[in-house]
């Protein structure tokens, strides 16, 4: 073990030579590590929560690829309260024959751990599955013992397409070219939104729910089929879930949410649309249902994005913050509710080609210090999943 402890800090002095960010620096502000060796598997999609306990769990999935490689599974490991090491790894889940990905971790409010992820069928995101397990019992070293486990089947109903066709209306003008014999692209999505197959199937994970005062939980969900978003919404603590109105846009996916002020619901979500490649937003006025259209920001964006309200009543935001890659991951904070973000740092800042850094999960831990895990690969090292830990109070 401490022989592998030692490889894992000489490696992570070759990350920061490779990515040109002097270690001592980042050492002296940051608490950082792998929870495994960076080894040749894909590890990917991570997320955290904190246990009753105090412990740190957190989940990920691995294997030789993604939705295409049967062999991917979701694994998990957890940091014990006061140890500064994460456990070997373990395996949270694993549907036969199928690859597992995007997990999701989260407690509802009587302490019921839940892990949602997708099983990916035929090989294809727009055919993935949700599915969940719950525990009770997650004290001991390992896996958690789950008690429960079943699929979260939603059905949107032709609001979904009214909706749909509405909030394009309201969009800014697609001048993407096409001819004249080829379909528009708003026009082929609407016409989806009407088959009540497709926008029931193929909803997926990525970014932890927002839990509201009232009980309610928003869970995030994401359509590689339309290429926008929705959010599945539970009012009985996860037993039952139902679907809200889509949040439409152009390649608005992977919703993050926090509450705002005024009680307003916002979501953040990675660009996968046209050019320039923004973070896009979104804001629903009556807990989740309906959401406006998707807008861009100025936050050039690639690959992923997270969100989170911090205890003092900041916004904190995570992403790839350039639009031709994932090299660069950075932490932002608004004290305007995202009006103006005056402070930012970069996590990860590597030569382009020189390494991957993407899908951030960010908590924050009730003795007040941010978490953030994400996907680490560096070219002809391997990959692993990177933990960040800092106090907020030195965010300014």
């Amino acid at each position: 073990m401490k022989r592998a402890l030692l490889l894992v800090g000489i490696l992570l002095v070759l990350a920061a030579w490779a990515t040109g960010q002097p270690a001592t620096e980042k050492a002296a502000t940051l608490r950082e590590s792998l929870i495994f060796p960076l080894q040749s598997q894909h590890a990917h999609g991570s997320s955290l929560t904190e246990l009753p306990g105090g412990d740190l769990l957190a989940a990920w999935f691995q294997g030789s690829g993604e939705r295409t490689a049967d062999d991917v599974r979701i694994m998990g490991s957890r940091l014990k309260k006061g140890a500064k090491n994460w456990s070997e790894p373990f395996l949270m889940a694993d549907t036969y024959g199928l690859p597992d990905c995007n997990p999701v971790l989260f407690l509802n409010s009587r302490g019921t751990l839940f892990l949602v992820w997708i099983a990916v069928q035929a090989h294809r995101w727009e055919c993935s599955l949700l599915r969940y397990r719950t525990s009770n019992d997650y004290a001991a070293d390992g896996a958690p013992v789950w008690n429960w486990q079943d699929n979260i089947l939603l059905q949107p109903n032709d609001s979904f397409a009214l909706q749909t066709a509405a909030r394009f209306k309201e969009l800014p003008e697609n001048t993407s070219g096409s001819g004249t014999y080829a379909p528009r692209y708003d026009e082929m999505i609407q016409e989806a939104s009407r088959d009540q197959y497709k926008r029931s199937t193929g909803w997926m994970t990525r970014i932890k729910p927002l839990r509201l005062s009232s009980g309610r939980i928003l869970l995030p969900l994401y359509s590689d089929g339309f290429n926008m978003s929705l959010i599945a919404i539970s009012d009985d603590d996860g037993q039952t879930w139902k679907a809200s109105l889509p949040i439409v846009g152009r390649g608005n996916v992977q919703p993050a949410l926090l509450q705002k002020k005024n009680g307003h619901i916002i979501a953040y979500m990675r660009d996968n649309g046209d050019e320039p490649s923004r973070v896009q937003t979104s804001e629903s006025p009556d807990s989740g249902r309906s959401w406006t259209a998707a807008q861009k920001t100025s936050i050039p964006n690639t690959a992923s994005v997270e969100l989170l309200l911090l205890k003092d009543g900041r916004w904190a935001f995570v992403g790839d913050d350039e639009d031709d890659g994932r090299y660069r991951l950075s932490l932002y904070v608004s004290e305007d509710e995202g009006r103006t973000w005056k402070w930012k740092r970069y996590l990860e800042n590597a030569i382009r080609g020189k390494g991957s850094f993407s899908y951030p999960c960010l908590i924050q831990s009730l003795d007040g210090l941010l978490h953030i895990s994400y996907s680490y690969s560096l070219d002809k090292m391997g990959e692993s999943i990177k933990v960040v830990d800092l106090d907020p109070a030195s965010l300014r």
